[in-house]
């Protein structure tokens, strides 16, 4: 029962962050990983747990979305290959090589957390000075989608932060459009990520259902509770929890016994 409590509450309190902030996954995978989780098998029940909110999200986008259904197909191969290819690489890394990788890809993910905004400005008034794309610019753009879909496919945490600044780089400005792309695409790299994560049976489907059913309704209370949340405070609780649970991660890997 503390088993499903906890896990319970971890899902909640991650909808709500991601609804309002962003940075829920600093909150699933150290919970599935106090659990008892082994860390590649928590981080592929995470990315299972994460994805009922990428769809119902994506869903309630879907009128930016198909206004521009055109431009998708080409984001949607990208987003299943290398979604594929990081599942993959997940799949053929050993535990211990992925648990000395864990801090690292959680310190990324927290400098993202930190510097998101700030790096889409830039970006921002980059593509404004620079307005005209070349093939080069193209083929750059469809590299860098890709790249950034192994990193979701293999590591979930930071995917979206990663995604906007990827859009605001490829030149979108509608930001209802940015978030439905960015969840069309988590959901995308999700899917095929869980149907190689479950063939290679490497999710906890127990308590990765636990977590998921509390991203729901976490997800669904932040809705409706946006107006009385402190954006910037949550922000300041998650960027906490991020520092803190990183700072564990590298003491645990790399602190000589």
């Amino acid at each position: 029962m503390s088993e499903f409590f906890l896990l319970l509450m971890a899902g909640l309190l991650s909808g709500l962050v991601n609804t309002v902030a962003g940075g829920g996954s600093f909150i699933t995978f150290p919970a599935l990983l106090a659990v008892g989780v082994p860390p590649v098998v928590a981080n592929a029940t995470n990315t299972f747990a994460s994805f009922a909110g990428y769809v119902s999200g994506a869903a309630g986008f879907r009128q930016a979305l198909w206004a521009h259904r055109g431009r998708l197909f080409g984001v949607i191969a990208l987003s299943l290959v290398g979604g594929g290819l990081g599942a993959w690489l997940l799949l053929n890394t050993r535990e211990t090589t992925f648990q000395r990788a864990v801090p690292w890809l959680l310190l990324l993910a927290t400098l993202l957390l930190l510097w998101g905004e700030t790096i889409q400005r830039v970006l921002h008034a980059w593509r404004a000075r620079n307005p005209h794309r070349s093939r080069t610019v193209v083929v750059l753009l469809a590299t860098l989608l890709l790249a950034t879909c192994i990193y979701g496919g293999f590591f979930n945490a930071g995917l979206g932060i990663i995604l906007l600044g990827y859009l605001t780089l490829a030149g979108y400005r509608d930001i209802h459009l940015m978030n439905g792309i960015k969840l069309l695409v988590s959901a995308m790299v999700a899917v095929v990520a869980i149907v190689m994560f479950g063939a290679g049976d490497i999710i906890a489907w127990y308590q990765g259902s636990v977590v998921m059913a509390g991203t729901v309704v976490g997800g669904y209370a932040a809705a409706r509770a946006v107006r009385v949340v402190s954006q910037t405070w949550l922000r300041r609780f998650i960027v906490g929890v991020a520092l803190g649970m990183t700072g564990y991660f590298f003491i645990n890997a790399y602190a000589v016994v």
